[in-house]
């Protein structure tokens, strides 16, 4: 890996691990239907025209069906559940249910046929996984924090899913465009709830700051960084991101929101990610790589 590419890994595991921590404090002040509305107009601002100048918008639009499945997947839906689990849960404890989405993926590129070796220590990874999870909410979780759970699990399938849109019917189509009319997509959607919802009462500096930073650099400046590091490591290796993230969050979540460290996180959260590195991990066996090869 060249230094450009290790730079831009840390970077992006980095600020993918801090938007727990800045929905979290945004929640608290706003709906998750503005939080979601602005965060996404900041983003689209950014990069509609840096995509323009890429002259990446145009060929996007011509597959705008599947832009808008990927836009509705990935952001109408997911972003609003995340901001409604963090309603209720710790942004600890949701950055480690997020960290399911590897084995939801696995799972559904098996259901879909698009990955048909899920066998050997794949599925003892999804068995790990899954238990770690278990361990989380049956230690971490009580009474009416089961809807969060709940709305973080509809942002993991989301999260897991929208992806396959784009390697299956967008994977010729340029990204940074794709993102950029998805955010603008959804930037249209949410002006409705954001107008309707708007806060009657004061909000504190610290949740608008935290709705920008959402904005710039989570989404728009990390969608810039992911695109390069793909183009430096490709798409596989760039998936190792989702193993630091989850680390990054939880670090936050104690050290600026003094969120409590569990038995539910010291024992769950490994298990998740060990569960998740299994899943995902290349089948080394020879036949499976023979059967899993690209046929005509």
């Amino acid at each position: 890996m060249s230094r450009r590419a290790l730079a831009l890994f840390i970077a992006l595991g980095i600020i993918w691990g801090t938007p727990y921590l800045f929905i979290r404090i945004a929640v608290e002040h706003v709906e998750p239907a503005v939080l979601v509305g602005l965060r996404v107009a900041i983003a689209a601002a950014i990069l509609l025209p840096i995509a323009a100048a890429r002259g990446q918008l145009f060929p996007a639009l011509r597959h705008w069906r599947w832009v808008a499945a990927f836009a509705l997947l990935e952001i109408t839906i997911a972003f609003l559940t995340l901001g409604y689990a963090e309603q209720r849960l710790t942004s600890s404890l949701t950055a480690l249910i997020i960290a399911m989405v590897p084995l939801v993926a696995a799972v559904l590129a098996r259901i879909i046929g698009l990955d048909p070796s899920l066998r050997g220590f794949r599925v003892a990874g999804l068995a790990i996984g899954l238990a770690g999870v278990a361990v989380l909410v049956g230690l971490d979780v009580e009474g009416s924090q089961f809807w969060g759970v709940g709305a973080a699990l509809i942002t993991v399938l989301g999260y897991a899913s929208a992806p396959m849109i784009v390697s299956t019917k967008l994977k010729d189509v340029p990204s940074l465009g794709v993102i950029a009319w998805a955010l603008t997509f959804n930037a249209v959607i949410y002006a409705p709830a954001v107008w309707w919802l708007w806060p009657s009462g004061p909000v504190p500096a610290i949740a608008w700051w935290s709705i920008i930073i959402l904005g710039l650099i989570p989404t728009a400046l990390a969608f810039v960084l992911l695109f390069a590091l793909i183009g430096e490591v490709g798409p596989a290796r760039t998936t190792v991101i989702t193993f630091i993230n989850p680390a990054v969050a939880v670090v936050l979540g104690v050290l600026v929101l003094a969120e409590p460290v569990t038995w539910g996180l010291l024992v769950g959260f490994p298990l998740v990610l060990a569960g998740s590195f299994l899943a995902t991990r290349p089948d080394r066996n020879r036949a499976a790589v023979i059967e899993d090869a690209p046929h005509p």
